[in-house]
């Protein structure tokens, strides 16, 4: 623990610009953190990183992220009641529809359609794959886009986004 490059990817803070992609992770496994940050990393997102709840929570009051990656156990909480899922469904319905909100851990199979509905996040991925959370990610959040274009569209017509 006394490893320098763990505790940077712990308190990892970039500089949002407008147009950036950007990115939340919520993992309290350095391992695991260093490799979710090196796959966001590589997709050129910007990146957020936090371990206690409060600072997260904040964070996320402060900015919409693009994508929210949140580990399974974070903050010794399961899915059903983790802070941090519960905040981000009940962000504005215009702010939710705009993140994409991943779920890392053991018990997880990945692009488990049924278990991400479960816990209301968009994509599930099991901890043995998160090595290869870039290309599915990647495809995840085109099938997002490519489902909400014609709904952004519509209602950018309306005035209403």
């Amino acid at each position: 623990m006394n490893n320098p490059s763990v505790m940077e990817f712990q308190s990892r803070l970039d500089l949002f610009e407008p147009g950036d992609q950007t990115a939340i992770v919520c993992v309290d496994v350095p391992e695991v953190q260093r490799i979710v940050v090196d796959q966001l990393t590589a997709l050129n997102y910007k990146i957020h990183t936090g371990l206690f709840l409060e600072d997260i929570l904040l964070k996320m009051r402060a900015h919409a992220y693009d994508v929210i990656v949140i580990s399974e156990h974070f903050n010794a909480s399961d899915m059903t009641t983790n802070p941090i899922v519960l905040a981000a469904i009940a962000a504005p319905h215009e702010q939710r529809r705009r993140q994409f909100l991943v779920a890392i851990g053991s018990t997880l199979t990945t692009n488990d359609e049924m278990q991400a509905f479960q816990y209301s996040v968009d994509l599930v991925v099991g901890l043995s794959d998160v090595v290869n959370l870039r290309p599915v990610l990647r495809r995840g959040v085109m099938r997002m886009n490519e489902f909400y274009t014609p709904f952004r569209e519509a209602t950018k017509l309306e005035g209403v986004s």
